[in-house]
């Protein structure tokens, strides 16, 4: 620790006169910058979504639709889902009675068939 004070002391002589060298102090923050983002980096490799979650975040976006939607749409409302799984939640909800298409295609609309999609 006091090897520390020393070498802060001598780094400092001069910087009322401008005269002191701010290098070592620039690259100690930015050594700090770049292990934080190493660290932030790692971690977020490792978190995974729970399970479901993306197809409870498309049966929610499908019930807040007042009318009809597109498959478009639900894709717009949830970012980071694929239109693979929004197709497989769509045709899921098909199945049950939940919803309905009303033409052909990616552009087809759909709606509710009046049953609330919300879950408890």
């Amino acid at each position: 620790m006091e090897r520390l004070i020393e070498e802060n002391k001598e780094r400092s002589q001069g910087w009322h006169e401008g005269k002191h060298d701010p290098w070592p102090y620039i690259n100690y923050v930015l050594y700090i910058f770049k292990s934080a983002y190493k660290e932030f980096e790692e971690r977020v490799g490792q978190v995974k979504s729970p399970r479901r979650a993306k197809t409870e975040l498309v049966v929610l976006a499908v019930d807040r639709f007042p009318g009809e939607f597109t498959l478009g749409d639900v894709e717009r409302a949830c970012p980071g889902v694929s239109r693979d799984m929004v197709r497989r939640v769509l045709r899921q909800l098909q199945r049950s009675s939940e919803v309905e298409c009303l033409g052909r295609g990616p552009g087809a609309a759909w709606r509710e068939k009046g049953i609330t999609l919300k879950r408890g």
